[in-house]
């Protein structure tokens, strides 16, 4: 794509999925959650964006965050906390 075209739909979809696949690698549920969360509110709060602009720079910042969101997963799963969140140990509970 190129950096003043606006991004087609399909883009901007495998976009938020890859936000969204990028928020599952995060073995904390606290931080999965947060990453799902922040990812589906901000995709609705620029739902509604007209300006070519605005949209660029939307999802501009959104391919940024994906990347800074790797990275993390990356650094994170060597220091990730070897107890489960109490939210994931009552979801399992009946495993």
């Amino acid at each position: 794509m190129a950096s003043s075209a606006a991004p087609s739909p399909s883009e901007v979809l495998s976009l938020f999925r890859s936000l969204l696949r990028t928020a599952r690698e995060f073995s904390d549920y606290n931080i999965r959650e947060y990453m799902r969360r922040r990812t589906i509110d901000a995709f609705r709060e620029n739902k509604l964006l007209e300006k070519a602009s605005s949209v660029v720079a939307a999802y501009s910042d959104g391919r940024n965050q994906l990347l800074v969101a790797k990275r993390q997963s990356v650094v994170y799963s060597m220091y990730a906390p070897g107890v489960k969140s109490i939210m994931e140990v009552r979801g399992s509970s009946g495993d």
